[in-house]
């Protein structure tokens, strides 16, 4: 999925109005997450910021700039959040796999 790049001239100079960088951070965070399905976490690892700036850019942020996109990052940010377990209990899984593995070659080289 692609969209197109918004325009993000800001018009308002005055107090209030958000920072250029910030608003075009915010649509490529968007645009990311919405072309990949990517985590929160894996995100911000991407674009090298905490995973509270892009929590704080998507669901605060967002809504102020475009609120269409703004519920289909939120769509995608909820359905993360219910596989969160999963995910988390395939890591376990590999961990106790690869330790698992690491017992079974401790054993062949103490029986050699």
């Amino acid at each position: 999925m692609v969209f197109e790049h918004i325009n993000l001239q800001s018009s308002d100079k005055g107090g209030g109005s958000m920072q250029d960088y910030i608003m075009q951070r915010v649509m490529e965070i968007t645009n990311y997450i919405m072309e990949t399905g990517f985590t929160v976490r894996q995100t911000a690892q991407v674009f090298g910021v905490s995973k509270s700036t892009v929590h704080k850019d998507v669901t605060e942020r967002l809504p102020q700039i475009n609120v269409n996109l703004s519920q289909e990052v939120r769509k995608i940010l909820e359905r993360n959040k219910s596989e969160r377990h999963l995910r988390g209990g395939e890591a376990t899984r590999r961990k106790y796999l690869f330790d698992e593995k690491d017992d079974q070659d401790e054993l062949l080289v103490a029986e050699k």
